[in-house]
């Protein structure tokens, strides 16, 4: 096989929930410059159809379309729709998920005083909202005996990080579930389905904006500092960081790779502090 053809998703069709944010965003655009066609979903359709629209123009084929991880009806609903339009599903991108602040712990909010609805929310939807995607398309990847699962998981999965224990313990169930899903898809259905994850380190996104800088001046706050202290390469990641291992994941040149989490993050993971 070429190299050309190694890294190409040319024919793939993908979902990638969460498509209209930041990150989602940037994942879905690179999906489609690597040739495959792209169905955004999320919760705001305008949003997504901005994306879409936006691959579009670019000689892309993409669409968008309105619904939440955590309704099954609803991804049911958008699946037969993507499938009419697009064709099987070959590629499920988990990009749906964030951290609200009211599971976040601050001198005004304490770890006691933790908003149930904001934990649920967080567990939600990161976790609930990944096992319902990979039920839904799953299943069709299930009966076609192919696919590929790719799940965004987070650095505070890998290492737990000061004031959002909520969000890293939901991370943390998604990278154990990733694996899990792994060994299951293979083993009871097909090896030719592969299942992996990728952890970014920090990038500013509107959910973790409030805590990395100072919405007045814009500046960087105490923890933004500290986690680019703490980043060898110095600074925090760009969205489109993320394409070039996703795209290696989605492709035929990781057919013997699942069950693994590919950490994208600057060297964080790996630096000791010292």
């Amino acid at each position: 096989m070429m190299m050309s053809e190694m890294f190409s998703l040319q024919g793939q069709v993908a979902v990638v929930t969460g498509g209209s944010g930041v990150l989602g965003s940037a994942l879905a655009q690179g999906l489609a410059q690597a040739g495959a066609r792209v169905a955004i979903l999320g919760r705001r359709l305008g949003a997504c159809q901005q994306v879409a629209a936006s691959i579009n123009a670019a000689g892309g084929e993409a669409i968008a379309i309105a619904a939440d991880v955590l309704d099954r009806a609803a991804l049911e609903t958008a699946a037969t729709e993507i499938a009419g339009r697009l064709g099987p599903v070959d590629l499920l991108v988990n990009g749906a998920g964030g951290n609200d602040p009211r599971a976040t712990v601050s001198a005004d909010h304490p770890f006691f005083d933790l908003d149930a609805a904001g934990v649920n929310a967080v567990l939600g939807s990161n976790f609930t909202g990944t096992l319902t995607a990979c039920q839904v398309w799953g299943r069709v990847m299930a009966e076609r005996g192919q696919g590929t699962i790719i799940t965004i998981a987070s650095m505070a999965a890998l290492r737990p990080l000061t004031r959002v224990g909520v969000y890293g313990a939901a991370k943390a169930a998604v990278v154990n579930f990733t694996q899990w899903l792994a060994v299951h898809m293979a083993q009871e259905y097909s090896p030719a389905i592969r299942v992996n994850a990728i952890a970014p380190g920090f990038f500013l996104t509107e959910q973790n904006r409030f805590l990395l800088t100072d919405a007045a001046s814009g500046e960087l706050t105490a923890r933004g500092q500290s986690i680019i202290a703490h980043t060898p390469q110095r600074r925090f990641g760009a969205p489109e960081d993320l394409v070039g291992t996703l795209v290696w994941l989605a492709s035929p040149a990781a057919a013997f790779v699942t069950g693994i989490v590919v950490p994208v993050d600057g060297g964080f993971a790996a630096f000791g502090g010292v």
